[in-house]
């Protein structure tokens, strides 16, 4: 199955690099957050992978569902795909967006890739095992390594949303005793807890699943865990509840090493 994620990965990847260099216009969806063509462009790239290798399994696709376009998971597996996680930062010219493949089995992610085709990086995780990618200019995979988290330090480093960030996240970190925090767009938060740069990623604004579950799969896999506030673990496919919308998430913590969740300063 990543074989299949890879190659859907690099090639919207390709596709939305060369919308970058060529220009493009700027559209705002019902939620007020921006589409462009690259968003569309590398969702039919994936969704034709997708299909033509695992066609029974459905696709829940963030443009696609904005289009109205909503499978009925029905309790199965299924694919979760971002085309392009941090378009505000392909929008604004900097180099944080992803591209985001996952899929769920039993409301957990078990498998998913992270692409950042503006630098030259994708990570990649599978039921224990996660791997950092270097990509070529020829968007070809030239090195891979295996990643894990790191226990965490005394000094911890934490992660915040660029642009999503909460006081909450500041009580959360003062009550953790954290004092270091940096500020990064999209799923590489997830990726930079997974590879053992970071140790935790506190998020108490809205997400819905596309945006974090390519890279919470890869983190599962690095040893790192994603939970809510009540300590259980974020699950996926979340439909039919009345109290948000389908595919929202909750407040979440993730965290790179083995310290107890939440664990009082």
């Amino acid at each position: 199955m990543l074989r299949t994620f890879e190659k859907a990965a690099l090639e919207a990847g390709r596709a939305i690099i060369t919308v970058l260099r060529e220009g493009f216009p700027v559209a705002m969806k019902a939620d007020a957050s921006p589409v462009t063509v690259a968003d569309e462009e590398a969702e039919r790239i994936i969704l034709a992978h997708l299909a033509r290798d695992y066609p029974e399994i459905p696709v829940v696709a963030e443009e696609s569902v904005a289009a109205g376009k909503v499978p009925d998971i029905g309790g199965r597996g299924f694919f979760l795909v971002d085309p392009l996680d941090g378009t505000r930062e392909f929008v604004d010219g900097r180099q944080e967006f992803t591209v985001n493949i996952a899929y769920i089995e039993n409301g957990a992610p078990v498998a998913g890739i992270v692409y950042a085709p503006a630098l030259g990086l994708a990570f990649s995780g599978e039921r224990g095992h996660a791997e950092r990618l270097v990509v070529m200019d020829d968007f070809t995979v030239g090195a891979r390594s295996a990643i894990t988290v790191r226990e965490q330090p005394d000094d911890r480093l934490a992660l915040a949303s660029l642009r999503h960030n909460s006081p909450e996240t500041g009580s959360f970190l003062a009550d953790q005793a954290i004092f270091k925090c940096t500020n990064i767009g999209s799923s590489l938060k997830f990726c930079l807890l997974a590879e053992g740069k970071a140790d935790v990623y506190p998020r108490f604004t809205r997400t819905m699943e596309w945006d974090t579950a390519a890279g919470d799969a890869v983190l599962r896999a690095a040893g790192g865990s994603t939970v809510t506030l009540d300590g259980t673990p974020l699950t996926y496919g979340k439909t039919g509840t009345a109290a948000d919308f389908d595919f929202a998430n909750p407040n979440f913590i993730s965290w790179g090493g083995r310290k107890r969740v939440l664990e009082p300063a």
